[in-house]
């Protein structure tokens, strides 16, 4: 057979890569270790943005218009950014109920899940709390999540998904011993958070947040709320602001030059800042950063 008729005859999987859309970097780096040299990922938001207002530019339309799949953290998180680009897309391989769709927060046991709500309230994430990557224990459930997610829409390549996510396991179950290790002695203090961004990392090592310097979420704190929680820092003397990369420090370092608390800047996502560039190095910096 000429050898080019054969090539026309062979099956496309052995050329083509999955393209697979993630709405945060995380996502992106769990799915190319796993997917390895069969897929390419395409991370729509950027780490250092704060994941809850994304702006859908064009740019990002063209790329899920043009995805094989797509992967998202749901809970909410991407409510106000990521319907619009599916909308504008066309793309039937990415609408919610395709079996090349995968919501990842259908797969974790969300917490904090508000009783009610209302406005009134902020904010609020009526599924729970969505930033549940936060975990170091979550990571393995998302691992094994994706590797099941890529195996149900590439079957052709299970061995070699299986074989990624089996070498992903055993590293990071290495890593999660280290990182117990290191915050052993950090069980029981008490923090304070700019936003509850960290609700799932504080439940991992013991950590117990005292409260916020938003009054609700995603409401700025007020003159009255910072002064009440000036007052709850010296009564209570956590050890410490915990504080996201995305928000202005303005408040927080004004309440730690009142009350001599220090603020420590905590990234949510791989390149939140210049030295996380992968899953490990996000876990390294989270786990040494409070003293």
């Amino acid at each position: 057979m000429n050898k080019f008729l054969l090539l026309f005859f062979l099956p496309l999987s052995l050329f083509a890569h999955l393209n697979i859309a993630v709405s945060y970097p995380y996502i992106g780096a769990l799915t190319k270790t796993i997917g390895g040299d069969h897929i390419e990922t395409v991370v729509l938001a950027k780490g250092n943005w704060d994941p809850h207002f994304i702006i859908p530019r064009p740019s990002l339309i063209s790329k899920v218009r043009n995805a094989d799949a797509l992967i998202m953290n749901g809970g909410q998180l991407e409510i106000g950014w990521l319907p619009p680009l599916l909308n504008r897309a066309g793309n039937p391989k990415i609408e919610p109920n395709a079996k090349t769709f995968l919501n990842l927060s259908h797969h974790i046991g969300l917490i904090n899940k508000p009783s009610n709500v209302d406005r009134s309230g902020g904010d609020i994430h009526p599924e729970g709390n969505p930033h549940f990557h936060l975990s170091p224990q979550n990571i393995l459930l998302l691992a094994n999540t994706i590797k099941d997610f890529l195996i149900s829409i590439d079957t052709e390549h299970k061995a070699v998904y299986e074989k990624n996510h089996s070498e992903f396991l055993s590293m990071w179950n290495q890593k999660m011993k280290l990182w117990s290790e290191k915050m052993a002695n950090k069980k029981g203090l008490k923090v304070i958070q700019f936003h509850d961004n960290l609700a799932y990392f504080n439940n991992a090592y013991g950590l117990v947040n005292i409260g916020t310097i938003e009054p609700l979420p995603g409401i700025p704190p007020s003159s009255k709320h910072t002064i009440e929680m000036i007052e709850l820092i010296k009564k209570e003397n956590p050890c410490c602001i915990l504080h996201d990369v995305y928000h202005s420090t303005k408040t927080a370092e004004f309440i730690s030059e009142k009350t001599g608390i220090k603020v420590v800047l905590m990234p949510h996502d791989i390149e939140a800042l210049e030295n996380i560039n992968d899953l490990g190095s996000l876990f390294d910096h989270l786990t040494s950063a409070i003293k």
